[in-house]
Parts: C-alpha cells; sequence; structure tokens
C-alpha cells in the first residue's frame, strides 16, 4: 500500500510539473519556429522596438497572449499576421511549454516605481 502511495504521489507531482509547462519542450519551440528571429537570439532584444521583450515575462500573460493570437480577429482575440501564423499550429500544451521556457529566461525587464 504504501509503494502505491508514493507511486500516486510521483505521478501527481509530475502531471503538475507538465500541466505547468515544460521548459526543454519550450526551449525546442523557440528553435523549431525561429521565435528568437523577431524577438531576439535572447528573447531581450528584438529587432524592432514595437515588438516585445520575451524573457522574463509572466507566464499566465504570455500563455494569454499567445492564445489571443490564435484566437485572431475575433472576440478576445488578436490580430497580428505574423503571430497568427505562427500560432495556429500550436496546442495549449506547446503554450505553456513556451511560456514556461520563456518565463525562466533571464530578464532585462524592469519594474518602475
Amino acid at each position: 500500500m504504501k509503494k502505491l502511495i508514493a507511486a500516486l504521489g510521483c505521478t501527481l507531482i509530475a502531471a503538475g510539473a507538465h500541466a505547468g509547462g515544460n521548459v526543454d519542450s519550450g526551449k525546442a519551440l523557440t528553435e523549431k519556429y525561429a521565435c528568437f528571429s523577431c524577438h531576439g537570439k535572447d528573447f531581450n532584444t528584438p529587432i524592432d522596438p514595437s515588438y516585445p521583450k520575451l524573457a522574463g515575462q509572466h507566464k499566465d500573460y504570455l500563455e494569454h497572449a499567445l492564445k489571443a493570437y490564435k484566437r485572431g480577429d475575433g472576440a478576445n482575440g488578436r490580430n497580428n499576421a505574423i503571430m497568427t501564423g505562427q500560432v495556429k499550429p500550436l496546442s495549449n500544451q506547446d503554450i505553456q511549454d513556451l511560456a514556461a521556457y520563456l518565463h525562466s529566461l533571464p530578464t532585462s525587464l524592469a519594474v518602475h516605481r
């Protein structure tokens, strides 16, 4: 019985970690979709000042933004031809993985008070 409880506990911990996003999978996705080509190799130096810095950004915000681009030009969506095309093939897990990876990176973002 103790072994069963321990196994279930490990399964729940692993499931919880995966549900929050997998950093390694997210890194692979940024390479696959060449996100760095617009957002910079370190995700802190975008090629255009109007493009956001992604490194260190909050996971919830990144997930929300990617899902909004996936919804497109509808209710609660975002309209950008490049981003809409990039996120269309992504699953919800892919989005969580991307958000986890980008959140884990060192950032140059600052909060001014």
